[in-house]
């Protein structure tokens, strides 16, 4: 009997991997979903209610997530930050970027973001945001995977075309994404204009209220080490607005790459 076929006290089969479980519950929390029950965890990853509360005691015994006092719902905790500290230390293009990120914060007035892409998604790494009281900011750690998403274009322009099908078929079979792009040939064209103008830009089209600017970080290796956006409110982005914050973020991409040894687009 195997370790996938034995079951426990609880009468349900046993995973492979503790790890992965644990895992799982920790990617049921997202921005939209930040505080979560037992029952809601565990009808999400397929477990008994009775694993999932011994998975979240250990967690919070440890601090990474914590117990809402008003609603007895769990929430990631402090702890998580510090095991992710390490990590966000030492990327290069964050802490490189970081005086040139706030400096294209404060010249265009909008909230500034660098992004990174772990294979298949556009993770914020670091943001500035916007010193206006109408603003559009977004949490570290917000993924983004809508190929119509500013920074997404940024990285999937320099990606082979069979990776970009790939993801593009991929958001289509998972039907969240009502904003993706119906026709590739057109897709792809997009991106070859990505590649030629050196910027993305995402013009209300996820979502009616927001314009996002992205344009490429290099690495010294000619590959794509990271991308840097300029997100605002649509309603005050008029076109010769939307040409200049493409321009400040061109130039600050391009500070950013010259930095990492990089040859800018």
């Amino acid at each position: 009997m195997t370790a996938q076929t034995r079951e426990s006290e609880a009468g349900e089969p046993r995973s492979s991997s503790v790890i992965v479980n644990v895992i799982d519950v920790l990617r049921c929390f997202t921005v939209d979903d930040p505080l979560l029950g037992v029952t809601e965890i565990a009808t999400s990853v397929g477990l008994h209610k009775s694993s999932i509360s011994r998975i979240l005691s250990t967690l919070e015994q440890e601090r990474i997530v914590e117990r809402d006092e008003l609603s007895r719902k769990f929430r990631l905790g402090l702890g998580l930050i510090a095991v992710a500290g390490p990590l966000l230390a030492n990327l290069d293009a964050r802490r490189i970027a970081y005086p040139v990120l706030q400096e294209l914060a404060e010249t265009t007035g909008e909230t500034a973001a660098l992004n990174i892409w772990d294979g298949a998604e556009s993770v914020s790494v670091e943001q500035i945001p916007s010193r206006k009281q109408v603003k559009h900011t977004s949490p570290i750690g917000t993924r983004y995977g809508t190929p119509l998403s500013a920074s997404v274009q940024v990285f999937l322009a320099y990606q082979e075309e069979s990776v970009v099908r790939e993801l593009l078929s991929r958001s289509r079979a998972e039907e969240h994404d009502p904003a993706g792009p119906q026709d590739l040939k057109t897709y792809l064209r997009r991106l070859e204009t990505v590649r030629e103008r050196g910027y993305a830009c995402n013009y209300g089209e996820t979502s009616h209220e927001e314009v996002g600017v992205a344009a490429p970080i290099m690495g010294h290796r000619g590959e794509v080490a990271a991308a840097l956006m300029v997100a605002a409110p649509l309603y005050r982005i008029h076109d010769a607005e939307l040409t200049r914050l493409a321009e400040a973020c061109c130039r600050a991409a391009a500070r950013i790459s010259r930095r990492m040894g990089g040859q800018p687009e």
